[in-house]
């Protein structure tokens, strides 16, 4: 009898125990599933143009929305003030100057598509290690990371040499010189002055000519000739770079074959999104990574007719409400998939808004709210402090505010971990996992120290000082704004990273950003007791910092990014470059 009884309950609890174990908790589940991945970039966005983050004029209820059912990061840093530096460290998780990715020299990104310098091949991207893992990635929109080294098709910066499985869109920037109606962007005061240099030259043949002519001047026929052959040279040395960027910048690929050249920019944006949507649609049924990397809001400000006059700031609100309709056009896609509760959602900008982009009175770039400086500024937090908002239903919190210091670096390591990988062990990664601090199994960021560079040069650094919740930030150079007093570089365009552009402080600016995030008061000895002690610190973590640099190639060097006609990536056969392969696809009523 007492047999049968313990038979009878055996029967009854060992399929309940299995069926307990086969059904684990919604929470368990998705944490121990690879996620899906879909990170989202904007170029140039100030951190101040998104309602999440107090902007009240400018709509973005679907960044709102993603914030609200997340995370919201408050100190998410750029590893850099600018596009090409900025996104290397992204995808690397490295500051940028340990792969060469930042500049000694004024030439501080990517600037020709044929030029030969760019992302090297023996950096591993998280996208190279999510392939590793069985994802299926894609780069969506913008690279800026180069195409080739020697030859116009070896493709060694190429997005399928760094871990994508399939690219579509700008290998280059998106720039004003893409559109016709706009004033040109690209290295502007230099080629005023090639112009002028050309114009005097012709003037000095000419006057030559003339002189031999009428015989006022002996002059050799053999030395106006010489002097035409020269004119003529220089004139096509430049302009026959210069005078065709739309034709070897404003190009889009697909993988490895260039589908327009120049680009059709009136089809720019619904392309992007038709094949952001695609990617999520072919890939649902298995993990996949999507970097979907924004055009908007560069520069010349692409927008669609049903979103032009739409908005209360003029074109650049335009554009940015725009962006925020496609970002939810992706995340209704990812809910239509039934994939919303394993997938993982990040949205960030890739550094602080341009402030001194503007034309006539006509003002084209970012707000950065309540922090000073913006894009092309290392060390003030208006070029460096940027969105960071982070969704994973079931997994991640929502509706949260994190008050603390993180980078955009974090990010590779964040994703490595999820899919299963292993960061490499053979260089330094200076990002941390974010997954303890989002979840809120950890307090504080794993971040104690921030170094903020202005190409190869440090202007600043941080020190999260966790014990008492101070983030004391030294600034050992700062540019010299102008006007005084402007708050940006007007006459400029861009402030410098060094050169009588710059100030060097000794002892450095010192700030409290948890008392003066707006960097508006500089402390002393007189009023801060605890300043020799904190530069002090600082100092030293300076110096344990640069014991971690090795010598490396550096890819912005004058030589890599000048125009080479042998790297040009041309759809015909060069210097005849202009297709339009898209022209016959019929888009889809996005």
């Amino acid at each position: 009898m007492i047999w049968q009884l313990t038979s009878y309950w055996r029967s009854l609890v060992t399929p309940l125990f299995f069926c307990l174990l086969l059904q684990p908790p919604q929470t368990q589940l998705a944490t121990t599933t690879k996620p899906n991945i879909v990170l989202l970039m904007a170029d140039d966005l100030g951190i101040g143009d998104i309602g999440c983050y107090g902007n009240d004029t400018i709509r973005t209820p679907n960044i709102d929305h993603l914030a609200k059912e997340g995370v919201k990061l408050t100190q998410h840093i750029a590893a850099a003030p600018l596009c090409t530096p900025s996104r290397a460290a992204f995808l690397t998780g490295r500051y940028p100057l340990r792969s060469g990715m930042d500049a000694i020299n004024n030439y501080r990104v990517i600037f020709w598509n044929g030029g030969s310098g760019g992302l090297p091949p023996n950096e591993t991207t998280f996208a190279k290690i999510l392939q590793q893992q069985g994802y299926s990635t894609g780069l969506i929109g913008k690279w800026h990371q180069g195409v080739n080294c020697e030859s116009c098709n070896d493709h060694c910066h190429h997005p399928l040499n760094h871990g994508f499985d399939y690219f579509y869109g700008m290998p280059f920037t998106l720039i004003s010189d893409c559109l016709t109606t706009e004033p040109p962007e690209m290295d502007r005061e230099f080629r005023r002055k090639l112009w002028l240099c050309t114009q005097m030259i012709g003037l000095v043949t000419l006057t030559s000519a003339l002189a031999r002519l009428t015989g006022l001047i002996s002059v050799s026929w053999k030395t106006v000739t010489c002097l035409a052959g020269f004119s003529l040279l220089f004139f096509t040395s430049w302009f026959s770079s210069y005078g065709f960027i739309r034709y070897w910048n404003c190009i889009m690929m697909r993988n490895h074959e260039v589908t327009e050249q120049p680009m059709v920019t009136e089809r720019t944006t619904s392309l992007i999104l038709r094949e952001s949507i695609s990617f999520i649609e072919r890939n649902k049924h298995k993990s996949f990574l999507l970097f979907l990397s924004f055009l908007h809001a560069h520069t010349p400000l692409l927008t669609t007719e049903k979103f032009l006059g739409k908005s209360s700031h003029g074109l650049y609100g335009d554009n940015i409400e725009e962006m925020d309709w496609m970002v939810g056009q992706v995340l209704d896609a990812i809910e239509r998939e039934g994939l919303k509760n394993i997938t993982l959602v990040y949205f960030a900008s890739d550094h602080g808004g341009w402030l001194e982009r503007q034309e006539g009175k006509r003002q084209l770039g970012g707000w950065n709210g309540i922090y000073r400086g913006g894009k092309a500024m290392a060390g003030w937090e208006g070029g460096i402090r940027v969105p960071g908002i982070f969704r994973w239903p079931g997994v991640l919190p929502a509706d949260t505010v994190i008050d603390e210091p993180t980078s955009l670096m974090d990010i590779y390591p964040t994703v490595v971990h999820l899919a299963g990988g292993v960061v490499p062990q053979d260089r330094v990664i200076d990002g941390r996992d974010l997954m303890p601090l989002l979840q809120g199994t950890v307090q504080h960021s794993e971040h104690e120290f921030l170094f903020h560079y202005c190409g190869v040069h440090l202007h600043a650094v941080r020190w999260h000082q966790k014990e008492s919740g101070a983030i004391w930030k030294a600034h050992y150079v700062t540019p010299v704004f102008r006007p005084p007093g402007a708050g940006a570089c007007y006459d400029r365009g861009f402030c410098p990273c060094f050169g009588e552009g710059v100030t060097h402080h000794d002892p450095p600016l010192l700030f409290d950003l948890s008392r003066d995030p707006s960097e508006a008061k500089p402390l002393t000895g007189n009023t801060e007791p605890l300043f020799d002690i904190v530069i002090k610190k600082i100092g030293r973590a300076i110096e344990e910092h640069r014991r971690t640099l090795t010598p490396v190639p550096e890819q912005l060097s004058f030589y890599n990014i000048m125009w080479k006609p042998w790297l040009q990536p041309c759809c015909g056969t060069f210097p005849f470059c202009w297709c339009d392969k898209e022209g016959d696809n019929k888009l889809a009523d996005l």
